[in-house]
């Protein structure tokens, strides 16, 4: 029984890891690419992440005297913060998506925000996620 828990819990981890991994190829090629306008304010870094979304996840990365539009900036160029920054974020939200998979939460919740589950809107992106990693 051990073994089954150490397994599932592997692929799960596994899955995420592809899941992440598509979403930031899909948002910049998975390359730091700093910050460009989109949908009326900044999108920044690996996974195009704009400051509310910082806020939101945490602001990971942030250190004493920094602003947080500096932290923010600097996570989002930087693969590690903002992965952990997306995963904080699908932890916080992922209530909000029941009866999803965790790829099609992360990927609908990462596109569309707190309620991008319920959102038609995000549907065409979770596909092209799902095509990417054969994820659900």
């Amino acid at each position: 029984m051990k073994l089954f828990i150490v397994l599932a819990a592997l692929i799960a981890a596994s899955l995420a890891t592809d899941c992440m991994h598509c979403i930031c190829n899909k948002e910049s090629g998975c390359k730091p690419v700093g910050c460009a306008m989109d949908v009326g304010s900044l999108s920044c870094g690996y996974f195009q992440i704009k400051q509310p979304y910082y806020d939101d996840c945490g602001q990971p990365g942030k250190k004493s005297g920094d602003t947080t539009e500096t932290a923010w900036k600097r996570c989002a160029d930087d693969y590690n913060c903002s992965s952990s920054c997306v995963t904080a974020y699908w932890n916080r939200y992922k209530s909000k998506c029941p009866n999803k998979g965790q790829c099609e939460q992360m990927s609908r919740l990462h596109n569309g925000g707190p309620n991008g589950c319920n959102n038609s809107n995000t549907q065409g992106y979770w596909n092209s996620i799902k095509s990417c990693c054969g994820c659900t």
